[in-house]
């Protein structure tokens, strides 16, 4: 079976890879185009990128997916499957309806909930205790597409989305595994979604990390958890925009404001909520490392009775 595998991120490098050593043939590598990164702004390739040159693979990295020298240069290959994974372009249909055995997503939700760009992030964020990967034909809609096979996981109560991508990213390759295998020798079967069920998960942004303390410690603590390791949650603390990070939930045991401090020790820093008590174990300050608080507070101080903003 012939192999265009379409891909950016580190989410996909797994999926690529485990195509490569399962032995299928991978004529073309697509992925975006080489970005400014750091301080430097140094044109930096994507992993998959790094990944398919380390194979041998040729890698096209065309500005737009559906410009017309793309799409000829996909029809002179004339693939026999398109896998995608986190690409970040919309494929027009002509492209969709171009491989013999169609465009296959690997989507990191339960679909038909939680389609869109960012269903890790959102999945937690939310409060869900389980998701997982669906492989799933492409159509014109935003994963929209009739599903083929789908892992679901537990989600547990203190896991990171940084965390949960690492997890997810590799069932996804196994499950991709197994869809390819099963469309070569028809024993997996098209489910059609319930559009019914569908929910979704926009895009991140550094905006969705704010915290609002009028909500509550366990809203808080998902939100922590869910922008974890970006855009990270903040806050402020006398003008300064400190990132949060570990946070535990306890019942609220001295009164006060939401965004009140109310303890400062080594075991953290206690802030009234809402409801409960958040407390906070690990900080970043504008142009810091991250640290512990037992250990930000050997040189440092917060003061309780500070409203964090």
């Amino acid at each position: 079976m012939k192999v265009v595998f379409m891909g950016t991120p580190d989410f996909a490098v797994a999926t690529l890879e485990k195509i490569y050593k399962e032995g299928y043939d991978i004529s073309l590598v697509i992925t975006q185009t080489d970005k400014p990164k750091g301080r430097g702004k140094k044109l930096t390739p994507p992993p998959v990128k790094v990944k398919a040159q380390e194979f041998g693979i040729e890698v096209f990295q065309p500005k737009n997916i559906n410009y017309e020298e793309s799409i000829a240069k996909l029809k002179q290959i004339s693939p026999d499957i398109i896998v995608v994974v986190a690409y970040g372009q919309i494929l027009k249909e002509e492209i969709l309806n171009l491989p013999k055995h169609g465009c296959i997503n690997v989507h990191a939700s339960l679909l038909p909930t939680y389609r869109g760009a960012a269903p890790i992030n959102w999945v937690i964020i939310n409060g869900e205790k389980k998701t997982g990967i669906t492989t799933m034909y492409m159509e014109k809609g935003l994963d929209t597409g009739d599903m083929l096979l789908k892992e679901e996981i537990s989600i547990s109560e203190d896991e990171t989305a940084g965390e949960l991508h690492d997890k997810l990213m590799k069932i996804g390759a196994n499950l991709l595994i197994k869809t390819l295998k099963g469309i070569e020798n028809g024993t997996v079967t098209r489910i059609p979604q319930d559009d019914s069920q569908a929910s979704y998960a926009p895009i991140m942004d550094k905006q969705l990390g704010k915290i609002y303390w009028y909500k509550s410690a366990a809203d808080i603590k998902n939100l922590v958890r869910g922008t974890e390791p970006w855009p990270s949650a903040y806050t402020s603390y006398k003008g300064n925009k400190v990132k949060i990070y570990n946070v535990d939930t306890i019942a609220k045991f001295k009164e006060g404001k939401p965004g009140e401090v109310i303890k400062v020790s080594d075991e953290g820093i206690f802030v009234n909520t809402g409801d409960d008590c958040l407390v906070i174990r690990e900080i970043q300050f504008p142009g810091k490392r991250r640290m512990k608080i037992n250990d930000f507070l050997k040189g440092n101080k917060i003061e309780c009775g500070e409203i964090l903003s």
